[in-house]
């Protein structure tokens, strides 16, 4: 009898680890992969599973632990991927989302006779770079993401993969463009709003961009699929997240159309579908939104689109260190309805599934129930913050009660001996 998907993670979800015998000196320890992502702006994902790790070894001292920091493409891209792949990290400086300058820095690893630069988008446009003030999408630009390009192209990379997540902008990648010399920063990286007076030769550099980077492949690494433009476009979906009130989303909206009408003017050709032999309308794309519509300008310059998760954890191996395993703990600042696809949560749970491992995890804050989890094929959730006051604690030692938790978590799952 064949089951279907989400009866086959409610099954997995119900099972609980079964200890290895691998000799007397290790009869009652449990093999643990510890997976988690960045816990928000407080703790990168390096930093979260080595705070998992300190609580797990303080409850259950016995197990063996390794540790497998994962992330969405987001803040923490390149930390997870240079612990998975080595490589070099080539330091620079960039413009923060207002223009000031900040340090960032660009992962270049050899293999396969190929030479691949990692660039994390979110150490130029990343929210957590703006006081709480400063949170304008109308006013923040990409300009620093077109520096890190610039800086990966400078090392040679015949591949470059942008991870785009954690933004505070929502420009159409505008800046982003302008940095590479598309076009006239005094047009196009002022921000979103200033977009809507874009004249109409504002691109008019953006076919010899396109020529000089047609070496080079761009990859878009991210799991977002909001579209440019529209009711579930990055400026009604994702600009009041980054402070904007009703009345500028929809001038943002207004705003960004514009902006397309530019780009297509100024695209030396239009893209077509390879299925249908269609035009393709860019701005529609799955992923076009992400980050304030930086996927609509990478897609412009001819990237594809890849899941920034599933890259992650082919990267990290995910798959070999679950099925080596007796148990994988994942972890994430915040557990919503979004979580339940296109997250590093999700990524895990799927994964572990095929290996028919049991996955539990440690979350700041839980905001769906248990049957939502169950369904990802989770076999437990434990948030770190459930009352007001545990929220509190959080915030102010987000290592501590993060390592608290997932002792309390160590002795559920792996009782002494």
């Amino acid at each position: 009898m064949r089951l279907h998907a989400s009866e086959r993670r409610r099954q997995a979800a119900a099972v609980r680890p079964v200890r290895a015998a691998r000799g007397p000196d290790s009869l009652c320890a449990v093999r643990v992969v510890l997976a988690p992502d960045s816990f928000g702006a407080a703790l990168g994902p390096v930093q979260a599973a080595t705070a998992m790790a300190q609580g797990w070894s303080a409850g259950a001292p016995h197990d063996d632990l390794e540790l497998l920091p994962l992330s969405d493409g987001g803040p923490g891209f390149l930390d997870v991927l240079s612990h998975a792949l080595g490589g070099s990290a080539v330091a620079t400086t960039v413009s923060d989302p207002l223009g000031r300058e900040v340090p960032a820095a660009v992962l270049v690893v050899e293999a396969e006779g190929r030479r691949t630069a990692y660039v994390e988008a979110s150490q130029a446009t990343g929210i957590h770079l703006l006081g709480a003030d400063e949170r304008d999408p109308g006013l923040t630009s990409t300009w620093g993401v077109g520096q890190l390009l610039e800086a990966a192209v400078a090392e040679g990379a015949d591949k470059v993969v942008v991870g785009v997540g954690g933004g505070s902008t929502n420009d159409a990648g505008a800046g982003f463009l302008a940095a590479l010399g598309a076009g006239p920063a005094s047009a196009l990286a002022r921000g979103g709003l200033a977009l809507a007076s874009a004249p109409q030769d504002a691109l008019l550099g953006l076919p010899g961009v396109m020529d000089r980077l047609s070496g080079v492949e761009l990859v878009l690494a991210t799991d977002e699929d909001t579209p440019l433009l529209g009711l579930q476009g990055t400026s009604a979906v994702e600009a009041p997240r980054k402070g904007a009130s009703p009345e500028q989303a929809q001038a943002l909206e207004a705003a960004v159309g514009h902006f397309t009408d530019v780009l297509g003017r100024a695209l030396p050709s239009t893209p077509v579908d390879l299925l249908t032999g269609m035009p393709r309308r860019l701005d529609r794309e799955p992923g076009a939104g992400a980050a304030g519509g930086l996927g609509y300008a990478l897609l412009a310059l001819g990237a594809r689109r890849v899941s920034a998760v599933d890259e992650v954890l082919r990267a990290c191996g995910l798959g070999v260190a679950a099925a080596r395993s007796d148990l994988v703990v994942t972890g994430a600042a915040r557990v919503d309805w979004s979580t339940m696809r296109g997250s590093v949560v999700a990524g895990v749970a799927a994964a572990t599934l095929e290996t028919g491992r049991p996955t539990v995890l440690v979350a700041g804050e839980c905001l769906v129930g248990r049957r939502e989890t169950m369904t990802l094929g989770l076999a437990g959730t434990y948030p770190v913050a459930d009352t007001p006051r545990g929220l509190e604690a959080m915030v102010a030692d987000p290592v501590q009660t993060l390592a608290e938790r997932t002792a309390r978590v160590a002795r559920t799952w792996s009782p002494a001996p």
